[in-house]
């Protein structure tokens, strides 16, 4: 298990360093992101839904305030055009770091554990909780796009992983676009709750996992 925490933390950090990098820099930060749409929303609906996927997609490379975003596009999209312009981001992140991690994985995974015998057991124990680690891995941010790395370099089988992906992405996207929708800026309680309510649940879903589940530790 230290195998595969240990890669999951290098991955982990290497993610959290771009999102702290770009909010000590101003570069992407969410109240940007808020003036953009905020100006864009009489463009085309289009528009405003490809600027949202790439976004979201981009958080594949840098890490960027996905639930925010979500809620965003809900507000200036409305629930169902912000919900398609979420998923198709979150889907095109998920399927990209999946697909470029297993291309290019073995080679950062035999780097950072060099003895065969724990990557095989890292390999071995992610396949075993790796749909779970996905299905709850939007608890909190950038742990989706870790989690996609790792199945990718952890070979995990496609199908299990998109499934896995759809059955986290599908719902969270809804709930987070339904809540923007419904909120407006003087009464932005929806969102709130929709934020806190996500986490919790996840959170405790990870929590009833951890005490059925019990990672064997080496």
């Amino acid at each position: 298990m230290k195998s595969l925490l240990k890669v999951a933390l290098i991955l982990f950090l290497l993610f959290a360093s771009t999102f702290l990098l770009l909010n000590i820099t101003g570069v992407l930060t969410a109240d940007q992101i808020e003036f953009w749409l905020t100006n864009a929303k009489d463009l085309p609906p289009i528009y405003i839904g490809l600027f949202v996927a790439s976004l979201l997609f981009l958080d594949l490379f840098i890490a960027v305030p996905t639930l925010t975003i979500a809620i965003a596009a809900g507000y200036f999209l409305g629930h169902i055009y912000g919900f398609i312009a979420v998923f198709i981001g979150f889907s095109l992140a998920g399927v990209v770091g999946y697909c470029l991690s297993r291309l290019y994985g073995n080679k950062v995974l035999n780097f950072l554990i060099k003895d065969e015998d724990k990557r095989m057991e890292a390999t071995t124990l992610f396949k075993k909780h790796g749909v779970v680690t996905i299905l709850l891995s939007r608890a909190m941010p950038i742990l989706p796009e870790v989690s996609a790395c790792l199945a990718g370099m952890m070979h995990l089988p496609f199908k299990r992983f998109i499934t896995a992906w759809i059955l986290s992405s599908a719902p969270y996207a809804l709930i987070a676009t339904y809540a923007g929708s419904i909120s407006t800026f003087d009464d932005p309680k929806p969102a709130i709750f929709a934020a806190i309510g996500l986490s919790v649940f996840l959170w405790t879903c990870w929590y009833l996992y951890r005490r059925a589940h019990r990672y064997s530790v080496n």
